[in-house]
């Protein structure tokens, strides 16, 4: 279900209607579970049963890490663990594994390849290995004290709703279980944020039916075999449209899971912060999806050893967080290479800074800001075009294509334009005013504006991006 279809629309004001009617106030967490297993399970109802048994072992294996036996703590959180990671690799690896250890065509290859990949594997999953290593390492946080309840029930209905909260189930923001769970309590109508959770919505639903949809029909021509007939001012148009694309397709869902979540009092972290004014790579992992570089640098960088055993060994644990963070995006050899580039991106900037300390000068930082871009920029055609030979393709034709291939100016034109509000975006922010600051009275009329857009300009309806992560 997608959040800007009737479907979802009905779903969310029948939730909300009687999510605070005072009469079912004890019952709201119930509510929002039920509604999310029916968010997840209106267009792919066989994987509800996937979420289900998610749900099951992560409350069952986290209430005996926190009320067993002291000597048995270890085991279940290691054997849940160990749970949510064979469910995410049967599913989202099996294909992979087995075009490359088995034949295609024998039984056990087929039936591999056979296995289809349930939407938003990757958040679910990952939100259950939080819960079980948070309540091992931080058992005696003051914010588990009131959240694992002794009654297995209503500890489980807690668990699914962390598990499943609907906003952010099929492509987060992650929400660690310790920031999560303290919010479930009792809420009420008046406590709500309205123009929070109005400012995240209007943007959001901008940045992914106006912009994203909409420069989304340009850059289709990214595509096998149709990239081959433009030429090289087009196809570079195109993939600088595909990085504005993805930018507000998936920031535009984060801003309004956040917005969703204001609605019914959860609230949840920033997604993004202006990515594409980065100066450093690191930097740019700090603005881009905040969520999972977070949950990769506390769940598997700093359990490596991060930083502390040496420059060798903290170069090789950035390649392998990153090398590692790239399949979680995809069971595909081009989303390993797309995280290689940036762990060794990662590790030559943190070498040569050792080294280099270059003046803090408008020019240099100009240089720096563009030079992120452009290599992040050119890394997502590796999204677009998961087939890595057809990415080195495209590649070619940008460079063999300066005299030949047609110059699509329609293309052209309609990236540039639909790119304006991104760049805009990140302009007021770099520019140290703010929108917000900036705007003062005219706040109202461009929300307004902003709405207009959605209603008469909206692009064809399409799925979110990372819902195939």
């Amino acid at each position: 279900m997608l959040f800007n279809t009737l479907p979802f629309l009905i779903l969310l004001v029948v939730t909300f209607g009687l999510y605070y009617i005072p009469a079912l106030r004890r019952l709201q967490v119930l509510i929002l579970v039920v509604a999310s297993f029916t968010f997840y399970a209106y267009s792919y109802p066989a994987f509800l049963a996937l979420l289900f048994v998610s749900a099951i072992i992560n409350t069952y294996a986290s209430h005996k890490v926190y009320y067993g036996r002291p000597e048995t703590r270890k085991l279940y959180a290691t054997a849940g663990v160990i749970a949510n990671l064979a469910i995410l690799i049967f599913f989202k690896y099996s294909p992979f594994i087995a075009r490359m250890a088995f034949d295609p065509k024998g039984d056990i290859g087929a039936f591999l390849i056979s296995i289809p990949l349930p939407i938003g594997i990757s958040f679910f999953t990952f939100h259950g290995i939080s819960l079980l290593v948070d309540v091992f390492q931080k058992r005696d946080l003051e914010a588990y004290k009131n959240s694992i309840d002794k009654s297995i029930w209503k500890h489980g209905l807690a668990t699914s709703l962390y598990i499943a909260f609907f906003p952010q189930l099929v492509a987060g923001p992650i929400t660690k279980s310790y920031a999560f769970l303290p919010q479930i309590r009792e809420k009420y109508l008046k406590d709500i944020q309205w123009e929070l959770a109005f400012k995240n919505l209007v943007l959001g639903y901008f940045m992914k039916m106006v912009i994203a949809d909409n420069i989304k029909d340009q850059t289709f021509w990214i595509s096998y075999p149709f990239f081959q007939a433009y030429s090289t001012p087009t196809l570079l148009a195109m993939i600088y449209g595909y990085s504005m694309q993805i930018f507000a397709d998936f920031a535009g869902y984060s801003m309004i899971a956040l917005g969703l979540g204001e609605l019914f009092g959860y609230h949840l972290p920033v997604n993004f912060k202006f990515p594409y004014i980065s100066r450093t790579f690191s930097e740019f992992w700090t603005r881009w999806h905040i969520s999972l570089s977070s949950w990769l640098r506390e769940y598997l960088y700093f359990p490596l050893g991060g930083n502390r055993k040496g420059n060798l060994r903290t170069y090789l644990n950035l390649m392998i967080v990153m090398f590692l963070g790239g399949l979680w995006h995809g069971a595909a050899w081009s989303y390993a290479v797309w995280g290689s580039f940036h762990g060794l991106a990662l590790a030559v900037e943190r070498f040569f800074g050792n080294y280099i300390k270059p003046k803090e000068t408008a020019v240099v930082k100009a240089i720096q800001m563009l030079s992120v871009f452009v290599f992040v920029t050119f890394a997502w055609l590796l999204f677009k075009l998961p087939n890595f030979e057809e990415a080195m393709m495209y590649m070619k034709a940008i460079f063999h294509n300066t005299h030949s291939g047609q110059t699509n100016f329609t293309v052209i034109f309609y990236i540039l334009l639909y790119s304006i509000p991104v760049v805009m975006f990140h302009f007021f922010y770099l520019a140290e005013t703010g929108i917000e600051k900036r705007l003062g009275f005219l706040k109202p009329m461009l929300y307004s504006l902003l709405v207009f857009a959605i209603i008469v300009n909206s692009g064809r309806t399409g799925s979110f991006i990372y819902f195939q992560f």
